[in-house]
């Protein structure tokens, strides 16, 4: 039986009845070939509660009614037996319809994708309710007859009745009342497990970079690239989130199917769905059809495109996702980030119409461990508040507080503007957000949309240098990408030949820059030398190390940025755990076997520093966890066994109080170091490789973003 979290209580009191636990349609789904979003539309009717009992029945509800209705290609002749022989009663099945207008006859008539069933008549009414019939198909439960007729064009099966899944009602009002029950991270948590992943196992960061793939859901006309390495899930949310996204495999695609049949007149894909995504996007070798880059360049420039002398508006989003072959580094240093793309669409006409480029070599790649058991909204709820949200234009929410640079141009700034808006609807859409909330979701936006930029500069000469900063109250806050401030020697081209550190430079602008990672102490911000047409003399904060060459101890704080690799326990503690006999750690997040081995790792570097080990003495104080409690004992029992075998003392205790938040080691020699998030400073990396690098030495591992302060304290 499963223990909820005080997150999953939380979600289950406010959400009842618009919520199912994820984990569910592993369960339910077998060998049935359909979206998730059609499994959690039927669990949603069954299982939508927390009580396990009722659970239980509606899985096994839900199972019984794929098993008789959902067709499967294999059994279609079975059932359509089953219907002939109910002798004209109706019979319910659940497949993917497509509707055609047959002009000769002048009716409309459907096709049942694996049930192998054609010409269907479907009534005027039902095709005008639900026009998306006419272009791809959508999943429906349908009520078949079977009704044999001597007449020879005469079709035997009828419709009597035709249900898309898909919400029937969505209520903003008591959404917006609901979201006003969360804080931000629990906000976060609730759509990370709505998408099916453990919010555990991410970051901030990485959280928004998950999430910013929403943005075509509830942003109209957004354009939207991820490339990237594979099996990140790049394509996941388009193919199984949502019934109003559609996913084109392969990129493959013709002006007909997209935009619009010019011998019928018929309206393409572009005309019906809120979000399109192009699967495979990238690749070299490909040839896409020059009329179709052209059209795309316009329509996502414009918002129309042409139908002889017509010109026809539409909303529709699009997605671009591929795979990259090589590494950031590589690009960097021998290309650009587009390289991948193919010769069609290596245009820099087409990739300035990009809004925001997800950096997908920052994402994990998705393992079983990554998915979620929590419970999170039925997806075709959530949806639905999506696309509500299309209704609304969130950009101007940042403009009191905040003023961009007058030197971004007008299609920079719609990009920032669109990606922003997406963003408070996705994580604030009653548009309560904090002043610093809202900053961040501004800074993020625009190192999104400067991440297309600064790669456009590097294939088109033509574009000029952008300062990309905002103002806030007077002060010019710079944005740099991750990967700028991790790789600066790679990501200028145009850099001059004696690029080196200069101590202590100054560019005498007054600017304010989210720097990466600072040791305390610096006589001034390192700069990278550029020339002129890089970025404008802009000032890269120095990678300086976070433990000098000097073995002393010294009063300091250090900033590690997301995803910086090069950082160890050794670096970071070593200097101040040398002499200590014995050590507190106060860690409130000791549950998890990732957060554990963490603990090992310092403790391990802490003995190794003793050549004499006697007298060691180690206490953690951490929380008691709510839903796994025997797997945190036993992570913790196995740890002092460990150390119990090296003759190290080891103890640890759950705060009464169970509130703590406070991360620090405490030394008897008198240090004390505080850290922002405790031990678990590390990006997710595979335990099972056992020959990756990361596994082995914490240097190669990507870090999360976390802050680590020295301090001297008198009574330890």
């Amino acid at each position: 039986m499963n223990t909820l979290s005080n997150l999953d209580k939380k979600i289950n009191e406010h959400f009842a009845g618009l919520v199912v636990r994820k984990d569910l349609v592993k369960a339910v789904r077998g060998n049935a070939t359909v979206p998730n979003y059609v499994l959690e539309y039927l669990l949603g009717q069954y299982c939508a509660t927390d009580d396990e009992n009722s659970i239980n029945t509606g899985i096994e509800t839900v199972k019984d009614i794929l098993r008789k209705h959902l067709v499967n290609r294999k059994d279609a002749g079975l059932i359509k037996s089953n219907i002939k022989e109910r002798n004209g009663a109706d019979y319910k099945v659940i497949d993917k319809i497509h509707v055609d207008l047959n002009d000769k006859d002048d009716v409309y008539e459907a096709s049942f994708a694996n049930l192998g069933v054609k010409k269907v008549l479907v009534d005027s009414a039902t095709v005008k309710a639900y026009p998306r019939l006419l272009v791809s198909g959508v999943w429906c439960i349908v009520d078949l007859q079977y009704e044999h007729s001597l007449e020879k064009k005469s079709c035997p099966w009828i419709m009597t009745g035709l249900k898309p899944i898909q919400l029937s009602k969505f209520d903003f009002e008591e959404f917006i009342e609901a979201r006003k029950k969360y804080t931000t991270e629990e906000w976060l948590d609730l759509l990370m497990q709505s998408i099916g992943l453990n919010p555990e196992l991410f970051d901030r960061r990485a959280k928004l970079l998950q999430l910013v793939r929403l943005i075509p859901y509830c942003e109209r006309n957004y354009n939207l690239i991820e490339l990237g390495p594979k099996g990140t899930g790049k394509s996941h949310v388009y193919a199984e989130f949502s019934p109003h996204g559609f996913l084109i495999s392969g990129s493959e695609v013709t002006m007909a199917k997209l935009f619009v049949n010019n011998t019928s007149g018929k309206i393409g894909l572009i005309g019906f769905w809120d979000a399109i995504a192009f699967d495979e996007f990238a690749g070299r070798e490909k040839k896409p059809n020059k009329v179709l880059v052209d059209t795309l360049k316009n329509y996502m420039a414009n918002k129309t495109f042409s139908r002889g002398v017509e010109t026809i508006g539409a909303e529709a989003s699009l997605v671009f996702v591929g795979n990259t072959d090589s590494k950031l580094e590589q690009m960097l240093r021998h290309s650009d980030l587009f390289v991948a793309l193919p010769k069609g669409y290596y245009d820099s006409a087409f990739l300035d119409r990009m809004h925001f480029y997800i950096p997908g070599w920052e994402i994990d790649i998705i393992r079983g461990e990554m998915f979620s058991e929590g419970y999170g909204f039925i997806v075709d709820y959530y949806s639905e508040a999506l696309r509500y949200l299309r209704n609304f234009d969130y950009a101007n929410a940042y403009a009191d507080k905040f003023e961009l640079s007058t030197e971004i141009s007008t299609r920079d700034r719609d990009g920032i503007n669109k990606t922003f808006s997406g963003m408070m609807k996705i994580l604030f859409p009653d548009k309560q957000a904090e002043e610093k909330e809202i900053q961040e979701i501004l800074h993020f936006a625009i190192e999104g949309r400067k991440r297309v930029k600064d790669q456009l500069m590097r294939i088109d000469q033509t574009y000029q240098d952008t300062d990309f900063f905002y103002i806030k109250e007077g002060k010019k806050i710079k944005v740099m990408t991750q990967e700028e401030e991790t790789y600066p020697n790679y990501y200028y081209r145009t850099q001059t030949l004696d690029v080196g550190v200069e101590e202590g430079r100054d560019s005498g602008e007054n600017f304010e820059s989210i720097s990466s990672l600072k040791s305390a102490g610096d006589s001034g911000a390192g700069a990278i030398k550029l020339t002129e047409s890089s970025v404008k003399a802009a000032e890269v904060t120095k990678k300086a190390e976070p433990v000098e060459k000097s073995d002393e101890p010294k009063l300091g704080h250090v900033v590690v940025e997301e995803g910086q690799k090069g950082i160890s326990f050794e670096k970071l503690f070593a200097r101040y755990l040398r002499g200590a006999k014995e050590i507190v750690i106060t860690d409130p997040y000791m549950k998890a076997i990732h957060q554990v081995r963490s603990l090992m790792e310092l403790l391990e570097l802490w003995i190794s520093l003793h050549s004499d080990r006697n007298g060691l003495k180690a206490k953690l104080i951490t929380k008691k966890e709510d839903v796994k409690e025997e797997q945190q004992f036993d992570l913790l029992d196995r740890v002092k066994e460990a150390m119990e075998r090296e003759k190290v003392e080891f103890e640890y205790e759950f705060d009464e109080t169970n509130a703590i938040h406070a991360r620090h080691i405490v030394t008897d020699h008198g240090w004390k170091i505080l850290l922002d998030r405790g031990l678990d400073v590390f990006q997710y990396y595979s335990f099972s490789d056992y020959l990756s690098m990361e596994n082995h030495n914490q240097l190669y591992r990507s870090c999360r973003k976390f802050e680590v302060t020295y301090l001297r304290c008198d009574d330890v």
